[in-house]
């Protein structure tokens, strides 16, 4: 993308992730309509811009006075709309947003293209209309749009995600609060995201050309139901992935899922078998969970790309370790490598004869108080080594939660060691931050405690540092093969 074309894409959306002001057009006193919501969220998040709620009655929302028109905006003092009202007050409502200086609209408005014949021509007539006016158009039919750097929470849907580095663009609204509803519990955050809905205008490829130009965004995560142009959104995506990553679920992919989705936002669903070539020579990592999806692109956003394939793996517990090195063995894409000789001698120097002397690394239980965090060092510092499994991060934490709560707790020295345990599981997880800052290499913690246990020290500090530990060490090797893949395509 030239510079040019980037400010011009990043001045087409700035009225919707970086506006100066926003309307909330239907705003409604009664919680239990779109148009509170949307209030509400618009005003409880913080947004430092002008707010003007409309509707036809007037009156107070939320200790605000909403005005009867928009032509009570003053001229200039918004550029984005959020509309909640029905689909026949819309054209005069866009008429009356583009004269008082409004450029961006984002409808929540149903009743479109996802009602049939009938729906699709009121929706051509609204991508007309907007196209007169010169307003960005967003929907109709979504949910929302939030942009963090802007603290902007104008949806109708929950959570607003802690501030990250993952673009998301959805063609669903429920996948958008799914993605938002992952940041806040991995603390792995959100840069945009917009509910795209029926994608009349602005359809996905808009957004990733835009999330490709947006310095606030490291990858982007799109949930897709169908694509009407499919050579042009190829090219659109390869582009887009020739800068930064790109992460994608896809809905639709059998007959009963492409039915649903005509009937969700009027999508047209692709041939799957087409769609999977696509993202293979586009550098897509296509994920077949929400899952997958979410860990996935929260790792491109936190953790740098491998330089080759070898994994090392570090274990305070031998099963894990074993279960891993099937996992590894079973990928096309990685290989679980050699201990190197220089290795296995520092290891030697550091752990008792019972080390299992290979890769994976099993420490078998000989942890000290600095044998994690050397082992890791020494493996991280290996030129050979391309990425690292630490696995274990929390057991001793673990251990002390069961003597904080067993009734012996603090006397008979619990007190010492339990705090001991905690302090070190909240360093190794500082210790694989550091050392994959220093090395540039991703270094992935994995435990079931991450679910079982989230406020063990372990997890506790990965998510209080933004960044994501996996619930096993299958999920972590899967988000790697992704890592590697993208690598892989980016050098080629």
């Amino acid at each position: 993308m030239s510079e040019k074309r980037e400010q011009e894409v990043l001045e087409r959306f700035r009225p919707l992730f970086e506006p100066r002001g926003v309307i909330v057009a239907g705003a409604s006193s009664h919680p239990g309509k779109f148009g509170f919501v949307a209030a509400h969220n618009l005003l409880s998040q913080g947004f430092p811009g002008n707010v003007y709620l409309t509707n036809r009655e007037g009156g107070e929302i939320l200790g605000r006075r909403a005005l009867t028109s928009v032509a009570e905006v003053p001229e200039g003092a918004a550029d984005l709309v959020f509309v909640c009202t029905p689909p026949a007050t819309v054209p005069d409502l866009l008429r009356e947003c583009a004269k008082k200086g409004v450029r961006a609209a984002f409808l929540s408005t149903a009743g479109y293209g996802e009602l049939g014949e009938e729906g699709k021509r009121a929706e051509e007539d609204l991508v007309r209309l907007c196209d007169e006016l010169g307003l960005l158009l967003i929907g109709p039919n979504g949910q929302g749009v939030i942009s963090t750097p802007a603290s902007l929470c104008a949806q109708i849907v929950a959570p607003y995600p802690p501030r990250g580095r993952i673009a998301v663009a959805s063609q669903s609204g429920g996948f958008v609060q799914a993605f938002q509803n992952y940041a806040q519990k991995t603390g792995v955050g959100v840069s945009r995201a917009v509910s795209a809905g029926n994608c009349a205008a602005t359809r996905l490829e808009d957004y990733l050309e835009y999330f490709a130009a947006d310095p606030e965004t490291a990858v982007s995560l799109i949930y897709v139901e169908g694509i009407d142009e499919g050579r042009t959104f190829f090219e659109s995506v390869r582009r887009a992935t020739s800068r930064k990553p790109l992460v994608v679920l896809k809905g639709g992919t059998t007959a009963g899922g492409q039915r649903a989705a005509a009937s969700h936002t009027g999508a047209l669903a692709t041939d799957d078998r087409v769609f999977a070539g696509m993202c293979r020579q586009a550098g897509i990592a296509r994920a077949p969970t929400i899952e997958e999806a979410f860990e996935t692109a929260a790792t491109f956003a936190t953790h740098p790309l491998p330089k080759g394939p070898n994994v090392f793996v570090l274990t305070t517990a031998g099963g894990w370790g074993v279960v891993t090195a099937d996992r590894i063995a079973s990928s096309r894409e990685l290989r679980l490598m050699p201990i190197p000789d220089d290795l296995r001698a520092a290891f030697d120097a550091r752990l008792p004869p019972r080390w299992s002397r290979n890769n994976p690394a099993d420490l078998a239980g000989s942890e000290t108080r600095d044998t994690v965090v050397e082992c890791l060092a020494e493996a991280a510092a290996q030129p050979d080594v391309h990425a690292i499994l630490l696995l274990g991060v929390g057991i001793q934490s673990n251990l002390a939660a069961m003597e904080r709560a067993g009734g012996f707790f603090p006397e008979h020295g619990l007190g010492r060691i339990v705090e001991f345990h905690e302090r070190q599981d909240a360093r190794y997880a500082e210790a694989a931050l550091e050392m994959e800052r220093r090395f540039d290499k991703p270094v992935l913690i994995a435990t079931e405690l991450v679910d079982c246990q989230p406020e063990n020290p372990g997890p506790r500090t990965l998510r209080e540092a933004g960044s994501l530990a996996y619930p096993s060490s299958f999920r972590a090797v899967t988000v790697l093969e992704h890592l590697w893949r993208y690598a892989r395509w980016r050098a080629r």
